[in-house]
Parts: structure tokens; C-alpha cells; sequence
């Protein structure tokens, strides 16, 4: 899919090109020759009506004499040459034919010799002007050898262009699809161990349905497990919805110093339970524009993650604090096993646990995966810092004065 995507983005690159070139040299070819004919019919006008004057150095003139000779009709009816040139027109044949080609209109080309001719009739006397058309030929020729040229390298570097430009703009579309595909493996793997477990007991339970106890306990394990398949679905349908972005939240004004303090109450007594301490250093009457229950979701995750990954008995901080005057910086930070730098770069990916030892807690890799969908809703980022045995993850929000 992706290099039938490449080549379909290269192919489209390469005709739009293709098409600009022919247009651009197609227009150089046509006025050019517009403009040779136009110079050439202008001299012809002024040598026919006898009133080309030489120019002066350095300056353009009009009309420039090219290789010409004219034929005129004298009193006796007869045709007599005139500025021959360098042109041998001895032959009374040609000039019959000449004069017969040239008679059926007023001006026109003989391709056959190479010639532009005008006829002009004046009160007195009937001139016809021929003039040579060698050298503009020849221009034209070799301009349009140099356009097909030009053309022919213009096209081998563009197609370099669009090749290395195709491998640049498919990328994210490629990084997206590699993610898709190891999204639905990673959620079939968590999806297959909870089914597994309650299909097994399900068949024990109809296989041994007599036995209270056992019947009793079946019972429980898959309500227990199903429990888990719920909770890990909610996730992956609340991953999906902070995917669609900013549009599916609702801004406002709100004051998130209290917001942080009130989010960090029902965390108290399940610290205390496992003998963790919860501290925090929040800076008053902070106000921003965002989604603030969506926002109160991210400080549950980080919370969530520092009771679960946090040392044994160890300490945990929050803290709000002003950056200046247009942002705020929210951290949560927790003594933990230090994070590697590949384990800070993966940490937010979905189903992504740097803690393997710790995979059944009840965490499918997605909390941080979400906040992360979050914070970037907002059109900023988060991060995490890992220091001396604490693990400190930050997010920087714009600060409001408005009330």
C-alpha cells in the first residue's frame, strides 16, 4: 500500500511538471516566433514602401534588413529584380514561379524555399518583398533543441525531487499505518488473554455446574475478567475519541490550581494505603482555556501511574507553578526505577509498558497514550524527565487573565 502510494504521488508529481514544462517552452516557442515574424514583416513593409533607414549603435531597430530582394512590376508589364543581394535569380523560371506562388495572396510563406513574401500595390507601381527565412528557422530549430533539452534534464531532476519528496510525504502516512497495524496486534493480544480465561471457565462452569463452590468461584473469575475486558475497551474507545482531536472538547475558562487540588483528593487515601506519601506545591488562582474534565483525566493517569510504578514507600509530588507571564508548568514527579532514554521516547505509545514485571496491575499501556491525545488537543505537549531516581512527567500550558 505505501509504495503503491509513492508511486502514485510520484506519477501525479511528474505529470503536473510535465504539463508546466510543455506549457512554459510552448509559450517561449510561440512568442518567440511571433516575435521573429513580427520583425520580419515589418522590415518587409518598410523596404516595400522604401522607408527603412538605417539605425543608430547601441540602440534596437525595428525591422532589422534581413536577407531580402524585391521584385517589381515596371511600365512594360515585365518583373524586374531589385536588391538581389546575394541571391542568384538569373534563372527566368524561378522567378516565374516565384511570382505565380506569391500571386494567390497578399503575403504568406514558401516553405519550399525558404522564403516570407509580402505583395504590395502602390499608386504608381506592384512590389512583391521575399525575404529569407534561413536564420529564423534556424533559431527556431536550436531553440527548440535547447527547450527539449532543458526539458528532458528538467524532468530527470524533478523525478529525483518527487521520489525523495514521496519518501518524505508518505512517511507519516507510513509511521500511521506501521502504528494501525501494531495497535489492532497489540489490542488482539490484550483482547485474546481475558477472552481465553473466561471461555475456559465458561465451559468448566457448564461442565462441573453441580458443584457449588467450584460453580461459585467460575463464577467470579469471569465476572472479574470481563470486568477487565470492560475497563480495557472503555480505554481503547477513550483513546479513540481523543483522537478525532480539539473538536470533540469543550473549552472554557477555568481555574486549575483548584482543578489539580481537587484531582489529587481521592488519591490521598490510596497513597496512604500503600504507605506512600502524596505532597504537592500548587501556586494560587492559575487560570487557563481548556477542557477541564479532560484535563482532570490526564492528572488521574499521571496520579494513577505514580501509585502503581512508584518505588515501595516512596515519595510523590505535584506541583503548579507560573513560567512567566503567559505560561504554567503542571509536574507530576515520583521516586521510581529510572527511565532509559528509548523508554522515555516509547512511553507514550499505546499498549506500552516499560515495567513488564508489572503488566497485570490492571494497566494495558494506554493511560499515558491518552493524556498525551489530550495535552496535544490543547496544542501543547508533554514529557518526562528522569533524574537521580525520580521520574518527573511536565506539561506547559498557556496561562489566561480572563475572568
Amino acid at each position: 500500500m505505501i509504495k503503491r502510494l509513492r508511486i502514485k504521488f510520484v506519477c501525479i508529481n511528474m505529470v503536473i511538471v510535465t504539463a508546466m514544462l510543455c506549457v512554459i517552452f510552448g509559450l517561449v516557442l510561440h512568442f518567440t516566433s511571433a516575435s521573429m515574424e513580427r520583425d520580419s514583416v515589418e522590415m518587409m513593409q518598410s523596404v516595400a514602401m522604401s522607408t527603412h533607414k538605417p539605425g543608430v549603435p547601441g540602440k534596437h531597430v525595428p525591422g532589422f534588413p534581413l536577407p531580402h530582394f524585391i521584385l517589381q512590376l515596371t511600365p512594360g508589364g515585365e518583373w524586374a529584380v531589385s536588391n538581389s543581394g546575394n541571391y542568384d535569380l538569373t534563372d527566368p523560371a524561378l522567378l516565374t514561379e516565384l511570382i505565380e506562388l506569391s500571386s494567390t495572396q497578399k503575403s504568406g510563406v514558401l516553405k519550399e524555399y525558404g522564403l516570407r513574401f509580402m505583395r504590395v500595390t502602390t499608386p504608381t507601381t506592384q512590389r512583391i518583398v521575399f525575404a529569407d527565412m534561413s536564420q529564423e528557422i534556424s533559431m527556431m530549430n536550436n531553440l527548440l533543441q535547447n527547450c527539449l533539452l532543458i526539458g528532458a534534464v528538467s524532468f530527470i531532476v524533478f523525478l529525483i525531487i518527487s521520489i525523495l519528496l514521496a519518501r518524505w510525504a508518505v512517511k507519516p502516512v507510513e509511521s500511521a499505518w506501521e502504528q494501525q497495524r501494531q495497535f489492532v496486534a497489540d489490542a488482539s493480544h490484550e483482547l485474546k488473554t481475558p477472552l481465553t480465561v473466561i471461555l475456559s471457565n465458561a465451559q468448566m462452569l457448564s461442565g462441573n455446574g453441580e458443584d457449588p463452590e467450584l460453580r461459585e468461584k467460575l463464577t467470579s473469575n469471569i465476572l472479574t475478567v470481563s470486568q477487565q475486558m470492560k475497563d480495557l475497551v472503555m480505554k481503547l474507545l477513550n483513546s479513540a475519541q481523543v483522537d478525532q482531536g480539539i473538536g470533540t472538547m469543550e473549552f472554557s475558562i477555568f481555574n486549575l490550581s483548584d482543578t489539580v487540588s481537587n484531582a489529587m483528593l481521592p488519591f490521598d487515601s490510596i497513597f496512604y494505603e500503600q504507605e506512600k506519601e502524596l505532597d504537592s506545591d500548587i501556586q494560587d488562582n492559575i487560570l487557563i482555556r481548556g477542557s477541564q474534565s479532560h484535563l482532570v483525566q490526564v492528572i488521574d493517569i499521571l496520579l494513577d501511574n505514580a501509585q502503581k510504578y512508584g518505588n515501595e514507600h516512596g515519595h510523590t509530588w505535584v506541583s503548579l507553578k507560573r513560567q512567566g507571564t503567559k505560561y504554567c508548568l503542571l509536574t507530576v514527579a515520583n521516586e521510581g526505577a529510572p527511565l532509559s532514554a528509548r523508554e522515555r521516547k516509547d512511553i507514550f505509545k499505546r499498549f506500552y509498558r516499560a515495567d513488564t514485571a508489572r503488566e497485570r496491575t490492571g494497566s494495558y499501556g494506554l493511560g499515558l497514550s491518552i493524556a498525551e491525545g489530550i495535552v496535544k488537543a490543547h496544542k501543547e505537549n508533554i514529557w518526562v524527565e528522569s533524574n537521580s531516581g525520580i521520574n518527573t512527567f511536565a506539561i506547559q500550558l498557556p496561562v489566561t487573565t480572563e475572568g
